[in-house]
C-alpha cells in the first residue's frame, strides 16, 4: 500500500525531570525520573516524509522493580534497552503499517532485555514490562510519522483502506473480518473527566500544609486541587497489605471530596483504589471492600473499579479474582503485558484493562479490540505522563469507550514540564469542571 511507511531515522534523546512533590505508591516513592523522547523519520510508498514523536519517563520503579539494584542502575539499564530497540528497528526498515512494524519487532524485546541485563551485571533481570515501557516511545513514534507522511489522523488509519490484514493475524480467528478501525470513536471525544491521583503522602486538607512543602502558587492538598480544577474523578493509592489503614484513608478521602465538592456544588464524584498489587490475595481485596461499605457506605458508592490489586504475575498464583468482581470491576494492568496474558486475565476473573501508553499504543490498540468484543471494561491510565506522552494518553482516551475518562496527573508532579506543549494545547492541560478539552488535538498523526 502506498500508505505504508518506512523507517529512515530514529534517535532517542534523555532529559532528566524533578518532581515537584514525591510520589508514593506501593513500591516505593519518586522524586527525580528519566524522560525519554523519541523522533521517528519515515518515508512512505509515495515518496513522502515525515517525522514522528514519542515520548514516556523511564518508570524503573514500576516498570522495573528490585530491591537488589539501584534506581541508576535500572534507569541506565532502561535507556540501554531503549536505545537497542531503536537500533533493531531501523535495522528492519522495511516498509509496512506502523502495527505490523512494531508488532512483529515485539517479541525482540525480551531478548534485548536479557541481554542488556547481562553485559550490565544487572542483580534482577529486566522484566518483559520495564522493555515494553523503554520501547514505547520508538511505537508512538512510528504512528505518529504515520499519520503525518499521509496527511490523516493516526487513528484514521487503522481501517481495511491502509491495513493489509485483519485483527485475525494477532487475535484469532474470532477476529477476522474485523479491524481497530472498527472499536475507535470516529472522532475525538470533545470533552472528558480526568482521574486526579491521591497518593499515599499526599495532603488532604489545607490545614496539613507545612512550610515544608511547595509555595509556588501550585495547590498541595486535595481540597485546594478540588477547589483549583473541580475534579470529581479520584484514584488513591492504597498500601494493600495494611487494610484499615486503606479503609481508614480511603474513608478520609472520600470525606474531603465530599465536603468540597458539595462547597461547588457538584452532586456526584468517583473513585478508583490503586495498590498496586501489594495485596497478597484476592480475599484481602474482599475484605477491604467489605470493610469499607461498613465504615462509609458513600465511599464505596463512590468507588468504580479496584486498579491490579493482586501480582502482576497472573500465572503465579493465577488468583480467581470472579469473587471479587463481585464488588466491583476488578482491572489488570500491570498484569497485561501480551494478548495472552490478556486472555489469561479474563479466564482468571478480571473485569477489565487498564491501558497505559506505556506499554506500547499497537498493543494498547489491540487490548481495546479484544475487551470490546468481550464484553470487558477499559480504563486509561497514565505514568504521570507530561507533555507528548499526556497529548498521547489524551488522545487515546478521547477515541475509544472508557469506564470514565483517563488519568492526569503530571499537572501535579510535573506541572511546568514542556511549556511550549502546553501553550500550544492549553484546553488540553488545563482542567475546568474536572474535565479537560480536545479542540486542540492537530488532524494529522497523534495530535501533538
Amino acid at each position: 500500500m502506498d500508505t505504508d511507511i518506512r523507517l529512515v531515522n530514529i534517535e532517542p534523546t534523555f532529559e532528566d525531570e524533578e518532581f515537584r512533590t514525591p510520589l508514593k505508591f506501593g513500591t516505593g516513592v519518586i522524586r527525580a525520573i528519566t524522560s525519554l523522547t523519541v523522533k521517528a523519520t519515515v518515508e512512505n510508498r509515495a515518496g513522502n516524509c515525515a517525522e514522528g514523536l514519542g515520548n514516556i519517563l523511564l518508570s524503573d520503579i514500576w516498570g522495573y522493580p528490585s530491591a537488589e539494584m539501584s534506581h541508576e542502575d535500572r534507569d541506565r539499564a532502561m535507556r540501554e534497552v531503549a536505545e537497542r530497540f531503536c537500533a533493531l528497528l531501523l535495522g528492519n526498515s522495511r516498509f509496512g503499517h506502523p502495527l505490523d512494524l512494531y508488532l512483529d519487532a515485539k517479541p525482540e524485546l525480551k531478548r534485548i532485555a536479557d541481554e542488556v541485563s547481562h553485559d550490565l551485571g544487572a542483580a534482577t533481570p529486566m522484566p518483559l514490562l520495564g522493555a515494553l515501557v523503554s520501547a514505547s516511545p520508538c511505537d508512538a513514534a512510528l504512528h505518529d510519522a504515520f499519520g503525518n507522511a499521509n496527511g490523516i489522523c493516526s487513528y484514521d488509519g487503522y481501517g481495511p483502506q491502509f491495513c493489509e490484514h485483519d485483527l485475525s493475524v494477532w487475535l484469532g480467528s474470532d477476529f477476522a473480518g474485523q479491524y481497530v478501525a472498527d472499536y475507535l470513536n470516529p472522532s475525538y471525544q470533545p470533552s472528558m473527566p480526568v482521574f486526579h491521583l491521591v497518593g499515599g503522602m499526599d495532603k488532604l486538607r489545607r490545614s496539613e500544609v507545612t512550610e515544608d512543602d511547595p509555595d509556588d502558587g501550585m495547590p498541595v492538598s486535595l481540597e485546594e486541587w478540588i477547589e483549583r480544577d473541580g475534579i470529581f474523578c479520584f484514584k488513591v493509592k492504597l498500601t494493600g497489605r495494611d487494610v484499615d489503614w486503606d479503609v481508614a484513608r480511603t474513608v478520609e478521602v472520600a470525606e474531603v471530596i465530599a465536603e468540597n465538592a458539595h462547597k461547588m456544588g457538584a452532586d456526584r464524584f468517583y473513585l478508583s483504589t490503586d495498590s498496586n498489587e501489594q495485596n497478597e490475595s484476592p480475599e484481602t481485596v474482599i475484605e477491604y471492600a467489605e470493610k469499607l461499605k461498613a465504615a462509609s457506605p458513600m465511599a464505596y458508592e463512590a468507588l468504580l473499579y479496584f486498579e491490579q490489586p493482586t501480582e502482576r504475575d497472573l500465572s503465579g498464583h493465577r488468583f480467581d479474582m470472579s469473587e471479587v468482581a463481585r464488588y466491583k470491576p476488578v482491572v489488570v494492568d500491570e498484569g497485561v503485558t501480551d494478548v495472552e496474558m490478556l486472555k489469561l486475565a479474563e479466564e482468571l476473573g478480571w473485569s477489565g484493562v487498564g491501558l497505559k501508553t506505556c506499554k506500547g499504543h499497537s498493543s494498547s490498540l489491540l487490548y481495546v479490540a479484544y475487551a470490546n468484543e468481550h464484553k470487558m471494561v477499559v480504563t486509561v491510565q497514565d505514568l504521570t505522563n507530561p507533555g507528548l506522552s499526556l497529548i498521547h494518553s489524551a488522545g487515546l482516551a478521547a477515541r475509544i469507550s472508557t469506564l470514565m475518562g483517563f488519568e492526569y496527573n503530571s499537572r501535579q508532579y510535573l506541572p511546568w514540564a514542556s511549556p511550549k506543549l502546553r501553550e500550544r494545547h492549553r484546553d488540553l492541560f488545563t482542567v475546568n469542571d474536572g474535565v479537560v478539552r480536545t479542540d486542540s488535538l492537530s488532524k494529522t498523526g497523534l495530535g501533538y
